[in-house]
């Protein structure tokens, strides 16, 4: 088991098998030591996390849903990677979508829960760029939608 996959278990997150797209794109596109990932949705084992911030879900709701898109986002990455985490380098940038209404103001803290999560998995390999928007509806209706670049070796 690779030391990150060690700090996932200690942390209880077992990564899910890298969904496949849900469209005409695929999944990551790496190109030399950058793998850029598309947008992951929030969706846990129970299925997709449907809400909208400042309407039918709070901001720690917001942030957990924000996890579960990160380690979507991982998954994808160690597939890249051939199943070994261990080629991660650095968490680049994240750009984050909320599904918000027009007064919600607290997109950076849903999006912390990724932030969050990433540094607790990754050390400051976790820390980022990113961005943290509004949108006024994601696909299906999900939370959050959360798109990520990597270095790799």
């Amino acid at each position: 088991m690779s030391t990150i996959e060690t700090r996932l278990a200690d942390l209880g997150v077992t990564l899910p098998d890298a969904p496949a797209p849900a469209a005409n794109y695929v999944p990551y596109v790496q190109t030399g030591n950058t793998v850029y990932v598309s947008g992951q949705i929030s969706m846990n084992e129970e299925g997709l996390i449907i809400g909208k911030l400042g309407d039918d879900m709070d901001t720690e709701a917001g942030a957990a849903a924000a996890k579960t898109c990160a380690i979507g986002l991982l998954a994808q990455v160690k597939k890249a990677c051939d199943g070994d985490l261990e080629r991660l380098v650095r968490v680049v940038k994240l750009t984050g979508f909320v599904n918000s209404t027009g007064d919600y103001t607290d997109q950076p803290k849903v999006i912390n829960g990724a932030s969050d999560f990433f540094v607790e998995a990754l050390g400051e390999a976790g820390r980022h760029a990113r961005s943290a928007v509004s949108a006024a509806a994601l696909p299906l209706g999900v939370a959050v939608e959360i798109e990520g670049i990597f270095e790799i070796k």
